[in-house]
């Protein structure tokens, strides 16, 4: 079997893009698209993001037909556990190489429309005088922060996070309560600690989308944030499915952060923040619009950020391969 992608990185977080559907993906909805991939095409995913091919930090995408009458197209992410509902470095890189290398047809690259299994993604492709492709703005499904301030017991430690949505729930965590600098050379102690809170903000508090769908109700990760300069608003750092840790300042936990700081009134509409990463790269996010999911009050949000191409794969799997599926080390 030989499997063709390409991939990019966003802000420094890869995204590996299966350049053809491998098979019809049934589903009246990019949730059922979901579950169908999980439950028939799960050996895809392990081939392409665990090693020998991927590594325990890998990400990937896969494009599907759109299930809206106007989509352009639809896209499942996946990663080392499984997959994402929303994810904004991956509608980054999928903007720019799908535009460069006509992976799908758009219309209006100024109002490309993604469906995703989080809900309809809009964005537009910012060009320079010569056509190239500069940046990727997306506006996200809304965000919106859950009622309640969660305290949870990790060790003999007792932790502070808020829950917020950005298309994905995540525990965010001031990383001053454990004196991280959030640089590089934490990584090992960000990526243990941000498994454990997760962990225990899972046990502790239920978590549940308004819409009432299960399969949007669950704790993606834990997202460390650290007050910036007067230059950048905030770092942050997100660690996510098993112990995944995002190089990129995570464009849904942007987005909830946005939520965050909006319901505190630290942040109005059109406010422009930027925020980095653990590389020091960055995301501008803004609160674009007020609304509400469900009974919470929330916000739509724009995120900005700009993908690289890193190569272009031909995978192989050899039929005498011991582990077709390669595996996974942390």
């Amino acid at each position: 079997m030989r499997i063709q992608t390409l991939d990019y990185h966003t802000a420094g977080e890869p995204l590996r893009i299966l350049t053809g559907e491998p098979e019809e993906i049934p589903g009246d909805t990019m949730l059922a698209k979901r579950r169908f991939m999980q439950n028939h095409l799960d050996d895809l995913r392990k081939t392409l993001m665990l090693e020998p091919r991927g590594h325990a930090d890998m990400y990937g995408a896969v494009l599907t037909a759109p299930v809206t009458p106007d989509g352009d197209v639809g896209v499942l992410f996946m990663h080392n556990e499984g997959y994402s509902t929303m994810c904004g470095h991956g509608i980054i890189a999928l903007v720019t190489a799908g535009l460069q290398h006509e992976l799908f047809t758009a219309d209006d690259r100024q109002s490309i429309r993604i469906d995703t299994p989080a809900g309809r993604i809009l964005a537009r492709a910012n060009l320079d005088s010569t056509g190239a492709i500069l940046s990727v703005t997306f506006r996200n499904v809304p965000s919106f922060v859950l009622p309640e301030t969660c305290m949870v017991t990790v060790g003999e430690r007792s932790v502070e996070a808020a829950i917020a949505y950005g298309g994905a729930f995540y525990a965010y965590v001031d990383a001053a309560q454990f004196d991280f600098k959030l640089d590089p050379s934490e990584a090992g102690r960000l990526i243990a600690l941000g498994r454990k809170i997760k962990r225990a903000v899972s046990e502790s508090v239920e978590i549940r989308h308004p819409s009432g769908d299960e399969d949007l109700g669950f704790l993606y990760g834990t997202i460390f944030v650290r007050t910036g300069n007067s230059v950048n608003h905030s770092r942050n750092v997100c660690i996510f499915a098993d112990g995944e840790l995002d190089r990129s300042p995570t464009g849904t936990g942007v987005c909830g952060r946005a939520a965050i700081l909006h319901a505190r009134g630290d942040i109005g509409l059109g406010q422009v923040l930027t925020i980095e990463s653990i590389l020091g790269t960055r995301f501008k996010v803004s609160c674009i619009e007020e609304t509400t999911v469900g009974s919470l009050p929330a916000i739509v949000a724009e995120v900005t950020g700009s993908a690289h191409m890193t190569g272009e794969h031909q995978f192989v799997v050899d039929p005498a391969d011991p582990l077709p599926q390669g595996f996974f080390i942390r």
